[in-house]
């Protein structure tokens, strides 16, 4: 947990600093154009793993038929899939009206061939839980990749400084996994070894598929209806959002599958795991996104410059989303971790159905910000959805998840309301307004956990075990003398 937190951090710092140059060097236009191809993207890239990575780590004991085999089938899933969207490229750049499209994806597409190559060796140093090697890669990988992206854009090459950042961010990784892993495939593909894993990863797939769709179904939305910079204000505010809704939640649950499917025969020990991730997970995340929707202007301004303060509404209304969204993967990654992908698959399809539904609806009613409005219902349903099937196949009960996260809910919403509240009777600038309503939040917050010192206060200080443990050693050392 140690090296994927650094990782994550890293990450989300570089992240951080790519964002504030690569804003005042690219324009809206540029994000725009990047976030109208993501859903193609991730589409296939869903294809190629079809969930046999989740199926191999959930499986106790692969053999080097199993992983050949899986390989063999990405590498041929990447070639149909490149083909295909090779030849639709031009269809899709005339959906969008922007001819420039068509080039940018056959482009962007190839790191689906970089994507196929090294998902198993992946896999298996997370099966390993060698986060060590994955999160050194990822960190060199990011900086190589903000260099050359950054000098790009500099340059003048707009978009294709995004594309080049996405491809090298893809080959690096795979070309050290490769060299690293002594893994090598074989020349066989078994259709017994192919149908085992079907079994577990086919519906892990269409549950990845459905996930990943109704997640961007509103950019494709908003790329067909407004113009590329509405998609770029967009992209802006989804991103910055996610960076903060998933930073703390992805570095737990990149960890938390390979542990659930090692206690996946003991329900109880699961259900304790998971009760404590969640309440953790909350603890931190929704005190951050909170703050986040109340300093919103002037953090954009800071980091973007006021050239995106269209991104600050959509992005203040992700942020409620985000609450729920912080809360997803540990749900999900359990029950797929017990072996019910089938029964995971259905729900799913109903989830996507209600809230793409209610996206769809929402923008047709309203616009873009009934848009956003079924944004948050999708993420707020689907999470009640998970809840109840933990509830049902774990024993961790719905009625007790609610009641666990119910003092951590209460705390910042009330935090939120008192900071909101003296920043409107101050009236003051933008950066004092936000510096107030950051330390009013931050002091009642924290005022609140250290009197109460509530279960998820406690579970938040196991996280950060050597701090502690160096105090008591110091302690100790004075008893004794």
């Amino acid at each position: 947990m140690v090296w994927t937190a650094f990782q994550k951090y890293s990450h989300m710092v570089i992240q951080f600093i790519s964002g504030i140059i690569l804003a005042r060097l690219l324009t809206p236009y540029d994000y725009g154009c990047i976030g109208m191809l993501s859903i193609f993207m991730v589409l296939a890239e869903a294809f190629i793993d079809g969930g046999f990575g989740s199926a191999l780590i959930q499986k106790k004991q692969p053999t080097q038929v199993d992983y050949s085999t899986i390989f063999w089938w990405n590498i041929a899933m990447a070639v149909v899939l490149y083909a295909i969207l090779f030849l639709c490229a031009p269809l899709i750049s005339r959906f969008y009206n922007i001819l420039l499209l068509s080039d940018v994806l056959r482009v962007q597409a190839l790191v689906l061939f970089i994507y196929a190559l090294n998902i198993i060796q992946r896999n298996q140093l997370r099966k390993k839980l060698n986060f060590k090697l994955l999160s050194i890669v990822s960190i060199t990988t990011s900086i190589i990749a903000l260099c050359i992206t950054i000098f790009m854009a500099y340059k003048g090459f707009g978009v294709w400084a995004l594309v080049v950042q996405n491809l090298i961010a893809a080959a690096i990784p795979s070309l050290v996994f490769w060299f690293y892993v002594k893994w090598r495939p074989i020349w066989v593909f078994s259709w017994k070894s192919f149908k085992e894993l079907f079994g577990f990863g086919f519906y892990m797939f269409l549950g990845h598929l459905l996930n990943q769709f109704g997640q961007k179904i509103q950019g494709l939305l908003i790329g067909k209806i407004y113009n590329p910079a509405t998609m770029g204000y967009y992209s802006k505010a989804e991103g910055t959002e996610k960076l903060a809704s998933h930073s703390i939640s992805s570095i737990m649950t990149s960890i938390t599958y390979p542990l659930f499917a090692e206690v996946q025969d003991n329900k109880e020990e699961l259900g304790n795991i998971i009760k404590r991730i969640t309440m953790t997970l909350a603890y931190i995340t929704f005190p951050l996104m909170f703050i986040l929707l109340l300093c919103a202007k002037p953090i954009f301004v800071l980091l973007y410059s006021d050239r995106w303060l269209q991104s600050v509404p959509y992005f203040q209304v992700l942020c409620i989303a985000g609450l729920a969204g912080c809360l997803q993967s540990v749900n999900l990654q359990s029950i797929a971790a017990i072996g019910k992908s089938k029964v995971l698959f259905w729900w799913t399809l109903f989830k996507r159905i209600v809230g793409i539904g209610a996206v769809v609806l929402g923008l047709a009613l309203f616009g873009i910000k009934g848009l956003l409005a079924g944004v948050v219902f999708n993420y707020w349903f689907s999470w009640f959805v998970n809840i109840g099937l933990v509830s049902k196949h774990v024993g961790y009960k719905w009625n007790k998840q609610i009641a666990d996260l119910l003092p951590i809910t209460i705390a910042s919403v009330l935090a939120a309301l008192v900071s909101y509240g003296i920043g409107y009777l101050l009236h003051l600038d933008m950066y004092p307004d936000g510096i107030v309503k950051l330390l009013v939040y931050v002091i009642i917050y924290l005022g609140w956990s250290f009197v109460f010192k509530p279960e998820a206060y406690t579970y938040f200080l196991t996280i950060i075990p050597l701090k502690f443990k160096f105090w008591e050693k110091r302690k100790n050392q004075n008893n004794i003398q």
